[in-house]
């Protein structure tokens, strides 16, 4: 049996109404662990995004 890696990645817009996306991706646990971290910063529109290995999210525009 195959194990499948679904990488995750992150968007946001920090407190200033810059948009980001991470530069690293994370496994769900890690990536849902970052998500609140940044929630908790007040960061807004805080979504963890399925993404390819070897690929991260642009900013939202």
């Amino acid at each position: 049996m195959a194990i499948n890696m679904i990488n995750h990645a992150l968007t946001w817009t920090d407190p200033g109404g810059v948009h980001h996306a991470s530069a690293v991706a994370y496994d769900k646990v890690s990536g849902e662990r970052q998500k609140q971290r940044l929630k908790d910063a007040r960061c807004t529109d805080v979504e963890l995004v399925e993404v390819r290995p070897g690929e991260l999210p642009q900013p939202k525009a």
